[in-house]
């Protein structure tokens, strides 16, 4: 009796484990990889502009130069300011001069204090023009205005410059991955889609998300970002390839295991109506991943959805 009982759940088990690897073939929806270019590009270029006009001295950065926000990049001198420094610094000490007599003689009654408030503001209206000039000159420094890579620099030392001329070009530190597809992508690219970058070198691919999708076509191409760790190590302007997912088209999916190969050709084991267990050649295609995580193969031909695969 013992016997018996131990056989029929031995059965029972059996039956179980069968009907756990039963898998139901359905139709679902996939993205294939696309391979695209795109380029490395910063998020943000900014220029050093000259806030003066004059000549460029003290040029101190060249092309792949990393700079720092509010950094001294380069100076704009001006003869004429110089001189009009100078001009105005003796035109204050001379208004200082005349303060000091007027306050001296104004002490002793012997001006009115009408003459002595025209001394002062004589001698305030000076210093004021002198400090003025002194700014102006300080303008003279280019500043860079944000922090990154200094991508071009278009003057050199010597060169006369206008005031608003630029003087570096700096890419800010932010860089992307700046993808240009067909229009016809562009109702199908969305922030948040997976990007790949395979590696050359046998290291496994590094993957990204699109951070934005420009909403305006350029000459028939939609423009997106695509953020990924590392583009810093690659240059500006750089082209890579990368995957892309594309529209979703209609596809039968298995697992991997329920797929097996006999004398060069590939099957899988199908429950037929009546319980049974029969072979039949599939075509498999590119590999895919199940939306539960598990490996799987898209089949080509060979199968149909409602099918019913058991493991083999």
């Amino acid at each position: 009796m013992t016997r018996s009982i131990l056989v029929a759940a031995s059965l029972a088990l059996l039956s179980q484990g069968v009907a756990a690897a039963d898998f139901t073939v359905a139709i679902t929806q996939v993205r294939d990889p696309k391979p695209v270019f795109a380029t490395v590009e910063s998020r943000n270029v900014v220029s050093a502009r000259a806030r003066i006009g004059g000549t460029v001295a003290d040029l101190v950065v060249v092309e792949g130069d990393t700079v720092t926000a509010g950094q001294v990049i380069a100076s704009v001198g001006d003869d004429k300011l110089a001189s009009q420094i100078a001009a105005l610094k003796a035109e204050a000490d001379k208004a200082e001069a005349d303060l000091v007599r007027a306050r001296d003689l104004a002490a002793r009654g012997v001006i009115p204090k009408a003459q002595l408030d025209a001394a002062e503001a004589a001698a305030s209206a000076a210093r004021s023009r002198l400090n003025a000039q002194r700014q102006l000159m300080a303008e003279g420094d280019v500043l860079s205005p944000r922090a990154g890579r200094v991508l071009a620099v278009p003057v050199t030392s010597g060169a006369v410059v206008m005031p608003g001329e630029e003087i570096a070009r700096i890419a800010d530190e932010t860089y992307v991955l700046r993808l240009r597809l067909p229009e016809r992508h562009a109702r199908h690219l969305k922030a948040g889609d997976e990007v790949v970058l395979p590696s050359d070198t046998g290291a496994l691919a590094e993957r990204g998300t699109v951070t934005l999708v420009y909403p305006q076509i350029v000459d028939g191409r939609v423009v997106a970002d695509a953020a990924f760790d590392g583009l810093g190590s690659y240059f500006v302007g750089e082209r890579v390839r990368i995957l892309v997912s594309s529209e979703a088209r209609p596809a039968l999916v298995v697992p991997a295991a329920l797929v097996h190969t006999h004398f060069g050709a590939d099957y899988v084991t199908l429950r037929t109506a009546d319980g049974r267990a029969a072979e039949a050649p599939v075509q498999p295609g590119q590999p895919m991943t199940l939306p539960d995580g598990t490996p799987g193969i898209e089949i080509l031909s060979g199968l149909a959805a409602g099918d019913v695969l058991v493991q083999p």
